[in-house]
């Protein structure tokens, strides 16, 4: 089916099929999120250890001390510079890669995907060498923001996803387009689940460095195959001047040129409905290792990394029932389906107080990243072919806000709750999730009449 639509459009023309096997970009996101996963944990884990050592505090580490609920202002203090830090290198990061990966991203429409590979596997490698000397040399926390800052200055996993997921645009048909974006979430879910897994034995048995020393070797393989493995999928990559206004401008006119009104609408409405779900997504990863690490649930490493993978499973299971519920379910119900789970996960999370509860959440989290691909392949239907790199910069322009969003509210909102109710932030979160529940009904309402006859027929 896929060969006869593209022999009907001689524009639409694909590399060789043997370029697209030895490019795929699976291969680079499963990577970077493998790495990426394998240090997140490690580094929220490295800060609490900084500071509580800083203060002479070891009550995670007793068992006796978990059982007493009364308050413990040194906890507290350490909960609350741990989730401060992190605040700041997830601003550091998005204030730079606000400008980066939209730049970065526009670019790739002209010079093509690889350039924009190259650049964030490089910033990632960065970031890494960076940790390893904080932790190693026990420099001061504050070089951490220093990496987050280098990283960013490259692109970032955002500007890695944006060329991603453009490369995808790029070789998929507007029929397979969603299960494609749905398989390279996958990718991530998998790399992470066993980053999760690895990650935390690894940990408790030889301490914080080992980890950032195998994420390095990743990221090195990861660099290599970016620079000489992947096949180029724009299909006339013409050089272009990175540092110019053109590139954000074409952002910009995905949602103020003169177009069909109701795609422009939608544009504009998707992307808000995606900026929410990331933004409690990501709100919620930020608090989820310091929620667990503190009392009443004094998780170790070892259950931190089961939670950590039980979260990262979630891909795969939301990429088969993705794939089962659209036998029977239109994409933008199987879409409200996965909000349905993540609201009751969040809600969950909430009121846990016991290891069984917390991962009875994790399970209602089941389904609940079926939204994303979604969502990212009604955008992708939305605009040209010629302005999906910028399509996906934009989205990860929205990505970087809802990061931004997710550190300020959750991270800030989290000791200050601290005293009332501990699990406030993730109410919060189940609450927020309603605003896309109801933009995805109204819009696939909309649908029902003919659907953007201009761009439906582009792959």
């Amino acid at each position: 089916m896929e060969g006869r639509a593209n022999s009907q459009d001689p524009r639409q023309a694909r590399p060789p099929e043997s370029v697209l096997c030895r490019g795929c970009v699976e291969p680079l996101v499963f990577l970077a999120n493998f790495a990426l996963v394998l240090q997140g944990p490690v580094t929220t884990q490295y800060l609490w250890h900084r500071f509580s050592a800083d203060l002479g505090y070891n009550g995670t580490r007793d068992r006796g001390s978990c059982s007493n609920h009364s308050v413990d202002p040194t906890g507290q203090e350490v909960e609350t510079l741990t989730s401060h830090w992190t605040l700041y290198m997830n601003v550091s990061g998005f204030l730079v890669g606000l400008f980066s990966s939209t730049l970065l991203g526009a670019w790739s429409d002209c010079v093509g995907r690889r350039p924009l590979l190259v650049l964030a596997s490089l910033g990632l490698l960065v970031q890494t060498v960076v940790s390893i000397f904080v932790v190693q040399l026990e420099l001061h926390v504050g070089y951490l923001v220093l990496g987050r800052i280098l990283c960013a200055l490259l692109g970032d996993f955002n500007g890695l996803l944006a060329a991603g997921f453009a490369s995808v645009a790029d070789v998929s048909t507007s029929r397979t387009r969603t299960i494609r974006m749905a398989v390279l979430e996958a990718c991530i879910g998998v790399a992470g689940m066993l980053a999760s897994l690895i990650g935390g034995h690894w940990l408790q048995e030889h301490g914080f460095a080992n980890p950032f020393w195998l994420a390095l070797a990743l990221l090195i393989a990861m660099t290599v195959y970016a620079a000489f493995c992947f096949g180029e999928t724009v299909k006339e990559p013409t050089p272009a001047r990175l540092f110019t206004l053109r590139h954000h401008r074409s952002i910009v006119q995905l949602y103020v040129t003169q177009a069909p009104e109701k795609s422009r609408k939608h544009l504009a409405l998707y992307s808000l409905a995606i900026f929410v779900v990331v933004t409690v997504h990501l709100g919620a990863q930020d608090i989820l290792t310091l929620y667990e690490l503190s009392t009443p649930l004094c998780w170790d490493s070892r259950l931190i990394g089961y939670g950590s993978a039980a979260q990262q499973l979630s891909y795969l299971t939301s990429l088969l029932g993705l794939r089962l519920l659209q036998y029977c379910l239109a994409d933008s119900w199987v879409a409200e389906v996965g909000l349905a789970f993540n609201i009751l996960g969040m809600a969950v999370f909430a009121f846990a107080t016991i290891t069984p509860l917390m991962f009875t959440g994790y399970g209602f989290l089941s389904l609940s990243l079926v939204i994303t691909p979604v969502i990212r392949a009604k955008l992708s239907k939305l605009v040209s072919v010629s302005e999906q790199g910028a399509l996906f910069s934009a989205v990860a322009c929205v990505n970087g806000l809802a990061m931004l969003m997710a550190s300020g509210i959750f991270n800030a909102l989290y000791p200050a709750t601290l005293n009332f109710m501990k699990g406030f932030p993730f109410l919060l979160g189940a609450g927020l999730l309603f605003i896309p529940a109801i933009l995805i009904g109204i819009l696939e309402r909309a649908n029902h009449c003919p659907e953007f006859q201009e761009f439906s027929q582009s792959p």
